[in-house]
C-alpha cells in the first residue's frame, strides 16, 4: 500500500509538467473559491502558513500576536496538476490543495441511508448541506514524499450568542480544522498540562490558561510537535480545544476568530522544527549565568533580615548559592510599588551585601493595583486597568485589597509599568531580576476588555505582553549591559524571547504531583520554551490527617525537624527526591509555603544529601551553560523528552518519567515514596554508562537500578564529553574546568561556551567556543579553538572505563 501511495503521488506530481511550467512566487499563493479564500504563505523552505476564510481581507492580514518573522517565498513554485489540484513546493515541502468543486463521489461521505430515513431525520433534526464546513483538503509531504499532515476540512460557524456578546460587538466565528491522525503518530507540546500525560495522543487539550485546572495550572501555548516530522503552530489566541487521535482525526477548534490560520514547520529532526519555531517567534536568550546556579526562595521571607540571614548561612556552611528571592506581599499596599520600610529598612544595603557574596536578587512585582493605592485613580482614569465591557476595572471577585490587573497590552501602560519598576526598584535598590507573578492574568478575562480587544478573543496573550513590558524596557534603558531574567507563571507563543523562565505554578507538595510534574515539564519545553522549573517539593502543603502515616517507612528520618514538617513524616524524603530532580531542571529553584525551606531545614539525614546535589549542580555549570547556549542558537530545549533524540525507537514515544538533559545525561527521577529501585529504559541506538558506578550498558533494554535515597538514577550516553567545574564556586565567576569526563564507545563532540555571563555581548560575538572532539578509534581527545584548560590533559581528562 505504501508503494502504491507514493508511486501514485509521484505520478500525480509528474503530471504537473503536463499542465504548465512552474512559476516562482513573490507573494502568497492565493486561491479564490466560491466565496472563500485560501492563502499559502511561505516563511522558509520548510515553513508554510496556511490561512483560510470567508473574508478575503481577514485571510490576507498578517499573523496574530507572537510572531516576528517575515514571509519569504524564495525557492517556492506553484503549478497545477492534471487533476486540477494546486501544487506549491519548495526543496523541503510539497503542498497539494485539492481541486474546487469536486464531484460528490470524491468528497467524504457517510454510509448511505434510504430516502424515507433521510426524510424523517430532516423533519426532526434539519437537513441540507452544512454551509459552515468546507472540503478544501490540503496535504503536505516532505521532499521524499512522506505525508506530514493532511487537512480534510475547515469550518467557520457562527459564534454562540454568549461569545458574540463577550466579544464586544466584533464579528467573529467559531473556527476549526480537522486533520488525519495516523495510528503511528504521537504528539507533544501545547504548553503545560499537569495530568501526567507525555504522549498527547488520545487526549483532549483545553488550550487556555486555567489556574484551577486538574492537577495544577494549565498554560496554553498552541504549538505541537509530531513524531512524523513536523510542528503545527495554531495562530489563534482565544480558548482552543484540541482533540488528538480520536476516530483517526485531530481537531483544532477555537472559540472566536475571523479566519483559520496555522503554520506547518517540517523538519528532518525535532531540532530543525524548533529552529523553525525560533524563526517564527523569536530567540531564547541566554539567562545571566548566575541564574543557572541555585535560586533560594520560600513563601515568604517577609523581612530584609531573614533574606540576609539565609544567605549568610549558605556562605557559613560553604554551600553555593546564586539568587535570593524577595517574594510577594512586600508592599505597603498592593499597587504602591514600594517595599514596606518596617520590614525592608534599607533594600539598597541588602542588595549590596548580597552582591558582595556573589548572590543576586529576584524581586516579585505583582500586576495588581488595589483601590486607594498610590496609582489606582490614575490608572483607572486612563483606562489602563483590565476592565469589563462597561469600563469598570475588574477585580475578579477577589478582595478589594488585591485589585485588578494592569493592562500591559496597552503600550502606554506597559511603558509606565516598566518605568515605575525601574525607578522604584532597579535603580535605587539594585535588584537584579523580576518575578512577574499572576501573568495569566490571574483574573479571568473572558468577560473583560483589553486595549487590543476583548478578553474572549485574546484570552491567552497577556503573558506575552506583560513579560515584554519589562524585557523591552530593560533592553531600551540598559542596552546590552545586563541580561534580563523574568520568572513568569504563564506563557504564550513568542514569550520565550522576553528573557523568561516559566514555572509550574502553585502545585501541591505531594508524591503524586512530583510524578505528574515530569511529563508536564517535558511537554512544556517541547513547546519551544526551554526554560521551565518547579517549586522544588511543591508550593501548597496538603492538609495531612491527624493520624497520617506514610505508605512506607520514610527513607529520611524527620523527627528532628517536626517544627518544619509537622506530621508530614515523609516530606523530607519527598524534598530530597524532588531536589535531586531539580539539579536537572533548566533552572533550579526551591520555593513553597513552609516555615523553613533551606537545604538544612529537613533534618540531619537530609542535609548532606541535599548538599551533595547542590554541589553537583555547580559542578555541571560549564556543561549546562554550554547546552543553554545551544538552545539560544537553535531554539531547541535542553530538557528533552526522549522522542527528540531517539525518533527511531518506538519504545520512547510515551515514557513520562525519563528524559535527556542536554546531549549526555539520561535522567530517571524517583517518584514513589519509599522506593529504592526503579526500572529504566535505555534507548536503542547507543550504549550507556551508569553515572555513579560507570557500568557500561547496551541500549534498547530495560534495566533495574538501585536508587537508595542519596542516588538519582542517572546515565550518560556513550560518546559524551562532560566538562565539570568546581563544586562550590559562585556561578558569577568565570567557570574553571576542573575535569573533563569522556564516555567512550562512540565518537563524541562538545562545544564549550564561555562569555562574561552578564551582558548580551554574545549577540555581537563576544564569547569563546572550544570544540572538544573525542576520536573513539584512537582514544584521543582534542581541543579546537581557545584552550579550555592549561594543565596537562592527564590531570584534567578522565576516560571512563579504564580505556
Amino acid at each position: 500500500m505504501r508503494k502504491l501511495f507514493f508511486g501514485g503521488f509521484f505520478a500525480l506530481l509528474l503530471g504537473v509538467s503536463l499542465s504548465g511550467a512552474a512559476v516562482a512566487q513573490d507573494v502568497p499563493l492565493v486561491l479564490q473559491r466560491d466565496g472563500r479564500t485560501i492563502s499559502l504563505e511561505p516563511y522558509a523552505p520548510n515553513i508554510l502558513r496556511v490561512t483560510l476564510g470567508v473574508d478575503r481581507a481577514a485571510v490576507m492580514n498578517r499573523p496574530g500576536y507572537g510572531f516576528e518573522a517575515k514571509a519569504s517565498a524564495q525557492g517556492w513554485t506553484h503549478t497545477r496538476d492534471a487533476a486540477g489540484g494546486d501544487i506549491y513546493r519548495s526543496a523541503k515541502m510539497v503542498v497539494r490543495v485539492a481541486p474546487a468543486d469536486l464531484a460528490p463521489d470524491q468528497l467524504p461521505q457517510a454510509m448511505p441511508l434510504d430516502a424515507l430515513n433521510r426524510q424523517l431525520r430532516e423533519k426532526y433534526f434539519g437537513g441540507g448541506r452544512d454551509r459552515s464546513t468546507f472540503d478544501d483538503a490540503l496535504q503536505i509531504t516532505n521532499a521524499e514524499g512522506k505525508t506530514l499532515l493532511h487537512m480534510r476540512t475547515w469550518s467557520m460557524a457562527p459564534e454562540p450568542p454568549q461569545v458574540a456578546q463577550a466579544d464586544a460587538g466584533a464579528k467573529g466565528f467559531r473556527i476549526a480544522a480537522t486533520f488525519d491522525s495516523p495510528a503511528n503518530e504521537h504528539y507533544y507540546g501545547l504548553g503545560q498540562q499537569q495530568q501526567g500525560w507525555m504522549d498527547l495522543r488520545d487526549h483532549e487539550i483545553r488550550c487556555w490558561h486555567d489556574y484551577y485546572a486538574l492537577g495544577g495550572e494549565a498554560v496554553c501555548v498552541p504549538f505541537m510537535v509530531s513524531s512524523l516530522g513536523y510542528g503545527l503552530v495554531w495562530d489563534n489566541p482565544s480558548k482552543t480545544t484540541i482533540q488528538l487521535g480520536f476516530n483517526g482525526r485531530n481537531s483544532w477548534s477555537s472559540e472566536v476568530g475571523d479566519r483559520v490560520s496555522y503554520f506547518v514547520i517540517a523538519g528532518d529532526n525535532t531540532d530543525e522544527v524548533y529552529e523553525g519555531y525560533r524563526l517564527l517567534t523569536g530567540v531564547t536568550h541566554l539567562l545571566p549565568r548566575n541564574v543557572y546556579g541555585y535560586i533560594q526562595s520560600k513563601a515568604i521571607y517577609p523581612t530584609q533580615a531573614q533574606v540576609l540571614a539565609v544567605a549568610d548561612e549558605y556562605r557559613q556552611k560553604n554551600l553555593p548559592l546564586s539568587v535570593m528571592v524577595v517574594d510577594f506581599l512586600n508592599m505597603t499596599k498592593q499597587g504602591n510599588l514600594d517595599l514596606d520600610p518596617a520590614r525592608w529598612p534599607d533594600p539598597a544595603a541588602m542588595t549590596r551585601r548580597l552582591h558582595a557574596m556573589g548572590v543576586d536578587t529576584l524581586l516579585s512585582v505583582w500586576p495588581h493595583f488595589s483601590k486607594g493605592s498610590l496609582f489606582y485613580a490614575m490608572l483607572a482614569s486612563k483606562g489602563w486597568l483590565v476592565h469589563t465591557r462597561d469600563g469598570v476595572p475588574d477585580s475578579g471577585g477577589y478582595k478589594a485589597i488585591i485589585g485588578p490587573n494592569i493592562d500591559t497590552t496597552n503600550p502606554d501602560a506597559a511603558k509606565w509599568f516598566w518605568q515605575e519598576i525601574r525607578d522604584r526598584y532597579i535603580k535605587p535598590y539594585g535588584f537584579d531580576y523580576l518575578w512577574l507573578d499572576e501573568t495569566e492574568p490571574d483574573i479571568d478575562p473572558a468577560n473583560d476588555v483589553f486595549w487590543i480587544g476583548s478578553g474572549t478573543r485574546y484570552y491567552n496573550v497577556y503573558p506575552l505582553f506583560h513579560t515584554a513590558s519589562v524585557y523591552e524596557g530593560f533592553r531600551r534603558d540598559f542596552g546590552n549591559s545586563r541580561r534580563v531574567m523574568i520568572l513568569a507563571r504563564a506563557a504564550y507563543l513568542g514569550a520565550q524571547r522576553n528573557g523568561t523562565v516559566f514555572w509550574s505554578s502553585d502545585i501541591f507538595a505531594t508524591w503524586d504531583m512530583l510524578r505528574r510534574s515530569i511529563p508536564a515539564g517535558l511537554n512544556f519545553t517541547a513547546t519551544g520554551l526551554p526554560y521551565w522549573d518547579t517549586d522544588i517539593a511543591g508550593f501548597f502543603s496538603p492538609h495531612m490527617p491527624a493520624d497520617y502515616h506514610a505508605a512506607h517507612k520514610p527513607l529520611i528520618d524527620g523527627s528532628d525537624v517536626r517544627g518544619t514538617i509537622g506530621n508530614y513524616e515523609d516530606y523530607p524524603e519527598l524534598f530530597v527526591r524532588w531536589f535531586e530532580w531539580g539539579v536537572f531542571q533548566p533552572v533550579m529553584r526551591a520555593h513553597g509555603e513552609r516555615d523553613h525551606n533551606e537545604v538544612w531545614s529537613y533534618g540531619k539525614q537530609a542535609e548532606p544529601i541535599l548538599a551533595k546535589y547542590l554541589k553537583l549542580r555547580y559542578q555541571l555549570l560549564p556543561y549546562t551553560y554550554s547546552v543553554a547556549y545551544r538552545s539560544y542558537q537553535t531554539g531547541a530545549p535542553y530538557m528533552r523528552a526522549l522522542f527528540m533524540d531517539f525518533p527511531h525507537d518506538p519504545k520512547v514515544a510515551d515514557i513520562p518519567d525519563e528524559y535527556m538533559y542536554g546531549p549526555a545525561f539520561l535522567v530517571a527521577p524517583i517518584t514513589e515514596q519509599g522506593a529504592t529501585r526503579r526500572s529504566v529504559y535505555l534507548p536503542a541506538g547507543c550504549d550507556w554508562y551508569n553515572y555513579w558506578t560507570n557500568q557500561h550498558l547496551h541500549g534498547g533494554q530495560t534495566v533495574e537500578v538501585d536508587a537508595p535515597i542519596d542516588t538519582l538514577p542517572l546515565f550518560v550516553r556513550a560518546g559524551s564529553i562532560v566538562p565539570l567545574g568546581p563544586d562550590a564556586a559562585g556561578a558569577q565567576q568565570s567557570q574553571k574546568i576542573v575535569s573533563v569526563k569522556v564516555y567512550p564507545g562512540a565518537d563524541g563532540r562538545f562545544e564549550l561556551f564561555r562569555d562574561d555571563g552578564k551582558s548580551y555581548g554574545y549577540e555581537q560575538g563576544k564569547y569563546s567556543v572550544t570544540k572538544l572532539m573525542w576520536n573513539d578509534a584512537t582514544h584521543q581527545l582534542k581541543q579546537e579553538g581557545e584552550a579550555a584548560w592549561r594543565e596537562p590533559d592527564s590531570t584534567v581528562v578522565s576516560v571512563i572505563g579504564g580505556y
